[in-house]
């Protein structure tokens, strides 16, 4: 077994997830799935890495993201002021380090947060095997709180899915093959819920087609989420290349010998 030939796999699933994109300001927005950045970001909160610290070994992780169930989009509107009647301070500071108040008085400040909600995702992260079994140590004991994406949003349970016993590498939870291959075998983790909704009109197929992102060198699409470092002082970010794909995996459900294919199963129609 070399290094990129086994995964770990996550299951990233709450009633609340935001995965940032370009928000920042008074608009914080959320991608529609999860960032390298922000799993990065759990994975080192996992093993008590401060931000100042070196992530030079997760950097080398490569990501593979499947949308189990995309959830929907929640709007959080916020009102800021000052609780004793005074203008708002601005972003700017004077001779001393202290902020100045806003010019002219601004006395309400309002913000949006964006989030998804009922959200579930399964990444899986290759790499060495020494390192995802560190990991995957450090995410059965959390050194600092685990998050999904911003830190009011942690994860349910399991969050950490091992793989059956006639698949897996060790007795651990590393799964055997790259990114992709894993992916196609993790079982579906939507709930009852979403399942019965997605295929109310088509009875109860075998198997379900889900999107996947992968991190490929070759890919058409550039994201911009590999962290250089979580240092709030040097913060930036490096791009990765990534490309599109569909898994087939088992509904759980019995074959009913249907295959006739309708696209519009796939929209929830």
């Amino acid at each position: 077994m070399t290094d990129n030939t086994c995964c770990l796999v996550l299951r990233l699933a709450g009633p609340l997830q935001s995965w940032g994109g370009r928000g920042q300001f008074n608009r914080r927005d959320t991608l529609d799935e999860p960032t390298k950045s922000g799993i990065l970001g759990l994975l080192a909160a996992a093993q008590g890495l401060r931000r100042q610290d070196s992530i030079a070994d997760l950097l080398g992780l490569s990501l593979g993201v499947r949308t189990d169930q995309p959830g929907s989009l929640l709007r959080d509107y916020h009102t800021v002021s000052d609780h004793r009647g005074r203008p708002l301070p601005s972003a700017s500071v004077n001779a001393r380090g202290v902020q100045k108040p806003t010019s002219p008085a601004k006395y309400t400040h309002v913000t949006h947060r964006f989030y998804l909600q009922d959200a579930v995702f399964v990444a899986a992260v290759s790499g060495p095997v020494d390192l995802l079994r560190a990991l995957a140590d450090a995410l059965r004991n959390p050194a600092f709180p685990l998050a999904l994406g911003r830190r009011s949003c942690p994860p349910t349970i399991p969050l950490l899915l091992t793989p059956d016993k006639t698949d897996r590498v060790d007795r651990e939870a590393i799964w055997a093959g790259r990114t992709l291959d894993v992916l196609g075998q993790v079982p579906w983790q939507a709930s009852d819920r979403h399942r019965s909704s997605r295929f109310r009109r088509d009875g109860r197929p075998p198997s379900v087609d889900l999107p996947v992102t992968v991190d490929d060198e070759d890919g058409s699409e550039v994201r911009v989420d590999v962290p250089h470092s979580f240092d709030p002082l040097h913060r930036g970010f490096n791009t990765r290349r990534v490309r599109q794909e569909w898994v087939r995996v088992p509904t759980g459900w019995p074959d009913t010998g249907q295959t006739d294919h309708d696209p519009f199963a796939l929209l929830g129609w």
